[in-house]
């Protein structure tokens, strides 16, 4: 089912690039803009501290059960600290899930107005394999893209914010575990990002920053990785950074780490950025 923009008590048709900019957030003496983002892998709230508990637990990844609802509640409380959150591994609400869609639990609990999901492996009442975004900032629209490759169930979504002649695009995707699929997949959202000046993509890659894939989409379209090898995974013990955030030199990082926060079997990495004002875009807190 394709997911849908959801708001609580706003008007989807209100443009907030042209409401009051008196409150703005101003991040130095020269008022840019800023925007504090998070990636996080969320393994739909399930707690992982072994390799083991891959098999011992598995059961988890099948039905519910009281940790993954106070995972998500955990999550929700962090998520309030930044202004998009793109996660992956989320479900849409199936069996396992307890039939809630936890893009939108993480968004009402944190008290958010926009959110999203895009269901990229439809298992029915098993299982709802997903992507989601959560936004203080509405965005103007969302493209859902499914990746190309031999297996299907990979998606990317294309967020759009600000001016449309000039948006900031943030795309949020989860990669394949292979390298010759993931090397098609980010040529394909490369080929859609050259046409952009402002772009942050982040997500779950599958490979790291000196892998081919990587190299291939910071050259095709034109992007940075402002601080390399940041470890993600697995969280009880990270030793591979295969979860990444990587921007435009349009937009200038103020700060980027890795968060020690072990809801899932993946480290949630942020990073805080200043925008241009080409962008169009006013960041209310």
């Amino acid at each position: 089912m394709k997911g849908q923009l959801k708001e609580k008590s706003y008007n989807i048709e209100v443009d907030i690039t042209a409401e009051d900019d008196s409150n703005f957030t101003a991040s130095d003496s020269s008022c840019k803009q800023s925007l504090k983002l998070l990636s996080y892998n969320i393994q739909t709230g399930t707690s992982t501290n072994h390799y083991r508990h891959y098999l011992t637990r598995s059961w988890r990844h099948l039905l519910p059960n009281s940790e993954r609802m106070e995972n998500l509640s955990n999550i929700a409380r962090l998520i309030t600290e930044y202004d998009v959150i793109g996660l992956q591994e989320v479900d849409a609400g199936s069996l396992r899930s307890g039939f809630i869609n936890q893009t939108e639990y993480i968004a009402e609990k944190a008290q958010f107005p926009y959110w999203y999901h895009q269901t990229n492996r439809n298992l029915g009442k098993l299982a709802q394999h997903s992507n989601g975004i959560v936004s203080r900032l509405r965005p103007r629209s969302i493209d859902e893209h499914q990746l190309p490759g031999p297996i299907k169930g990979r998606g990317a979504m294309f967020v759009y914010y600000g001016d449309p002649a000039n948006p900031l695009v943030i795309v949020i995707l989860h990669l394949a575990l292979g390298r010759r699929t993931r090397l098609r997949q980010l040529s394909y959202v490369a080929e859609i990002l050259q046409q952009y000046e402002h772009v942050i993509v982040m997500g779950d890659l599958n490979c790291g920053s000196n892998s081919m894939e990587v190299k291939l989409l910071i050259n095709n379209a034109r992007l940075t990785e402002p601080k390399h090898d940041l470890l993600t995974f697995p969280s009880w013990s990270p030793e591979r950074n295969i979860d990444h955030i990587l921007v435009s030199p349009t937009l200038d990082v103020v700060n980027v780490s890795v968060l020690n926060y072990t809801y899932s079997d993946h480290l949630p990495i942020a990073m805080e950025v200043n925008l241009p004002d080409s962008c169009g875009i006013k960041v209310y807190k």
